[in-house]
């Protein structure tokens, strides 16, 4: 319960929970669900009619449209299955960045961490079954998919205190899910994506290759977004081998917001391109008011 208390914030729970989460895409899977299968079959939601061929079960005859027409057509129905989704959490040593002042509120680590325990809980409280996995510069743990919740405390557990090693490559990482990850299916990325945006961009599209539903939540901390720095500061590198730079912040503001603001355009654009959907986040905004205003939109784009 203490993994419950520290990642599954109440605030963001009560908002999230009354969304429904639902891949766009048309999932594949065994089990009766909530999903459209690609596979038609005589299930529980009606699809179309076909005429009736010798050999068809004649239980699903559509007696209705015989009389009317006079002619004998199928009644075909489409599966409900269920979404399985893989939530890919960055613990490079990047993502433990700390302000140098203390303030209200998640460090990126467990702004990040909270992002995957709220879209695990969505998930698992409306059936489907929810997968993770840590990556650094290639994939560290991994808990399978399940849909039982007794298995969302094992995704917190496993995430619980979790520290990856120095470097990021998402590019190599992604790789490695698309080749295990088989079935087609909801892929959430959750990472401060500090690597090569053409690298980043790469390792998407090996995932979009797949035909899966890939959503990418940014996560920085205000602090990366902002670059607030006013006294003379020590920067120190997390995960490049560059040695630390002492110096006036005022002088690197511009260009570093340009830089950022730039490598952020170029990650929206190529996710925009791939049919991603690409959700900026920072540790200064409330977790529930970010992520329920992103589901609600993702709502109203499938009606």
């Amino acid at each position: 319960m203490e993994d419950s208390r520290r990642y599954l914030d109440p605030k963001v729970l009560n908002r999230v929970s009354r969304l429904d989460l639902r891949a766009r895409l048309i999932v594949e899977g065994y089990v009766a669900g909530r999903h459209r299968s690609p596979y038609r079959g005589f299930s529980v939601e009606f699809a179309e009619h076909r005429e009736y061929t010798p050999g068809d079960d004649p239980r699903y005859l559509d007696w209705k449209v015989f009389g009317k027409s006079d002619r004998l057509y199928i009644k075909q129905y489409e599966e409900e299955t269920n979404l399985v989704a893989t939530i890919c959490l960055d613990t490079s040593a990047s993502m433990r960045y700390a302000a140098p002042e203390a303030r209200e509120g998640l460090t990126k680590s467990d702004y990040a961490a909270t992002v995957a325990a709220a879209v695990a809980y969505l998930v698992i409280h409306q059936q489907d079954a929810a997968g993770l996995v840590l990556f650094d510069d290639s994939v560290r743990a991994r808990i399978p998919s399940g849909s039982q919740t007794v298995h969302l405390q094992r995704i917190l557990k496993r995430m619980d205190g979790f520290e990856g090693g120095p470097r990021t490559d998402i590019s190599q990482t992604l790789g490695e899910v698309a080749e295990s990850v088989r079935r087609r299916g909801l892929l959430v990325l959750v990472s401060d994506l500090l690597d090569d945006a053409d690298r980043v961009l790469s390792g998407l599209r090996k995932l979009r290759s797949r035909r899966h539903d890939v959503v990418v939540f940014h996560v920085l901390d205000r602090d990366e977004v902002e670059f607030p720095f006013e006294k003379m500061t020590r920067f120190e590198g997390t995960e490049e081998p560059n040695p630390d730079l002492l110096c006036d912040p005022r002088s690197l503001r511009k260009s570093y917001l340009e830089a950022l603001e730039e490598f952020r355009r170029k990650i929206r654009a190529g996710c925009l391109a791939e049919r991603i959907d690409y959700v900026p986040l920072d540790t200064g905004t409330p977790l529930d008011v970010a992520l329920s205003g992103y589901l609600a939109r993702r709502s109203r784009m499938r009606r």
